[in-house]
């Protein structure tokens, strides 16, 4: 019989986990009497997820069912303007019910929408990848891409409940796996270094064995924004990796020359290049840097930039919303499990990070 995984209580909300979850998520509709009640899938949660939702819930037998494309390219204020169009024309008011069932663009987007309509409506996320589960779908961070750059637009709100079922986790591609897998990493570079160690050699972990992994990484994460939500101070951790990443990414988004690269990856080749620039600015042994290094690269393939991908990445560093007064702030590591934040970086010690990334 599988064993109960304890809830995890944040501000406002808690994430349960499983049967719990379900249970509770039908108490919750019952004493709460919504108006009505929509599900926020997209493409592939609508095929293999919804129905796997569904049979835990009779009273979910008539909830309108909103359906967006998939894919990062999505998330973005004309979709958000269409699945408003969705409330409205189905008759949604301020008594009704949002639920995002799917990865980190459904969760994120939904939430955003959520928190617009009507000046805001309930929502309950329900993840449905291993990045969503240990991530986007709790901390409190909602919103949508603009004119290309990454999570420019947005609002930190809660929702009602987050549940995780990792039977979902059976429907993903494994290359989505690995993009949750590097966030959960990063959870163990920052802030417990045996967290880290135990991770360290990339496995498709059974079901109890990874249900254990992401209440951990989540109990990191709600720990941290439960001190900072509005990410003043230590919150800044959470963005290890993502300062280069998320350029990274975006590039690789905006750039058809370019694979376009999960979440998870670009964030992992952030890390190897911030682990870098960390022994070159914050003392961090080199050897620890050349051990995330062989970590990721166990799990991703190299991905090759050419002389104006790294101009135009570099360039992209401006629109990072850790910047402030026109500088670049990055987090980086004093040690496994010490990161630094708001550290200038010389633009040549970026150029070296990449260069230590490229070779074997």
């Amino acid at each position: 019989m599988k064993k109960t995984v304890s809830a995890i209580r944040g501000k406002g909300f808690k994430v349960l986990f499983s049967n719990e979850a379900y249970v509770a998520l039908n108490s919750f509709l019952e004493t709460e009497g919504y108006s009505s009640i929509f599900i926020l899938v997209d493409n592939y949660t609508k095929e293999y997820c919804l129905n796997l939702f569904l049979k835990h819930f009779s009273k979910l037998n008539n909830a309108s069912i909103i359906k967006m494309n998939a894919g990062e390219e999505n998330k973005n204020l004309k979709t958000c303007h269409w699945v408003w169009q969705q409330l409205s024309d189905l008759g949604a008011d301020r008594k009704s019910l949002l639920i995002n069932l799917g990865g980190g663009v459904v969760t994120d987007l939904g939430g955003f929408v959520a928190a617009t309509f009507k000046r805001g409506i309930d929502f309950i996320n329900v993840p449905t990848t291993l990045l969503s589960m240990v991530d986007a779908s709790v901390g409190g961070k909602t919103g949508v891409d603009f004119r290309g750059l990454k999570n420019q637009i947005g609002i930190i709100t809660h929702p009602k409940m987050v549940i995780i079922d990792s039977q979902y986790l059976k429907t993903l591609p494994e290359k989505e796996y690995k993009s949750g897998y590097a966030e959960m990493l990063k959870h163990g570079i920052i802030r417990d270094k045996e967290y880290f160690k135990k991770l360290s050699k990339y496995k498709l972990l059974k079901d109890e064995k990874i249900e254990d992994y992401i209440h951990h990484s989540v109990s990191i994460k709600n720990i941290v924004v439960n001190e900072d939500l509005y990410e003043s101070n230590i919150r800044k951790i959470l963005n290890f990796g993502h300062t280069l990443g998320h350029a990274i990414e975006t590039h690789c988004l905006n750039n058809r020359k370019i694979r376009s690269l999960p979440h998870g990856e670009a964030i992992a080749i952030g890390m190897i290049i911030e682990s870098y620039l960390a022994s070159q600015v914050c003392g961090l042994d080199l050897k620890v840097a050349e051990e995330i290094k062989s970590v990721f690269l166990e799990i991703f393939p190299k991905v090759s930039f050419s002389n104006d991908n790294l101009a135009a990445i570099i360039g992209l560093l401006k629109y990072d919303k850790k910047n402030s007064h026109g500088k670049i702030k990055f987090v980086l590591l004093y040690a496994l499990g010490q990161p630094a934040i708001d550290i200038e970086v010389p633009t040549k010690n970026l150029l070296e990070g990449f260069d230590f990334y490229k070779r074997d």
